[in-house]
């Protein structure tokens, strides 16, 4: 059920208020009333927005095997609709590899009484397929980062996650996915 006052739903549409409500109430399985659970956001059965980052740090991208689709794959995850897609990877990136990073490009907040600032750019927007059916898509925002570490960490415990070289990438000994790899290499290249 959605919220009923008028003032709770305001302005957002149907679909929104629904996945609100059920990331704000015992709607999803182990929440309690009045506690944000991290769902994961599909706003449309079709297409979903996404945030990805390639980190390097001395000379090296941090790739990491991804846990439901079994390949090497950047950290990111979904956007979600509290956030805009620079929150979104940087949130990602803490999750999926314990880093803080820091976005590549330019952001400026300006004096105005709306609040207004300019996002980080993504340095690529790409468009896939997430599934072998070809029925689901993402439309992922890359970016490029740095991070001020190498200690990094899977999310799930026992994870592969790894720093590559651009030898390694090169070499693809890994089977690393085309656009992936071609990410990767360009990251090197402008930040190593």
């Amino acid at each position: 059920m959605l919220p009923a006052s008028h003032e709770a739903t305001q302005g957002r549409p149907p679909v929104a208020q629904w996945l609100e409500h059920r990331a704000y109430t015992s709607g999803v399985p182990g929440s309690s009333p009045g506690r944000r659970i991290h769902t994961m956001v599909h706003i449309h059965e079709k297409i979903d927005f996404t945030a990805s980052v390639y980190i390097v740090f001395e000379n090296k991208i941090l790739l990491h095997m991804h846990k439901k689709l079994n390949m090497w794959l950047p950290p990111g995850g979904h956007i979600e609709l509290d956030e805009d897609p620079n929150e979104a990877v940087v949130r990602e990136a803490k999750e999926e590899t314990g880093l803080d990073v820091v976005l590549v490009g330019e952001e400026r907040k300006y004096t105005s009484s709306f609040g207004a600032r300019d996002l980080i750019p993504p340095r690529f927007l790409n468009r896939h397929y997430f599934d072998s059916k070809k029925t689901h898509e993402h439309i992922d925002h890359v970016y490029f980062g740095r991070a001020f570490s190498a200690d990094a960490r899977h999310e799930v415990a026992g994870g592969e996650i790894r720093w590559f070289s651009k030898e390694e990438l090169e070499e693809n000994a890994f089977d690393i996915l085309e656009d992936v790899r071609h990410h990767a290499l360009i990251a090197l290249q402008e930040l190593g």
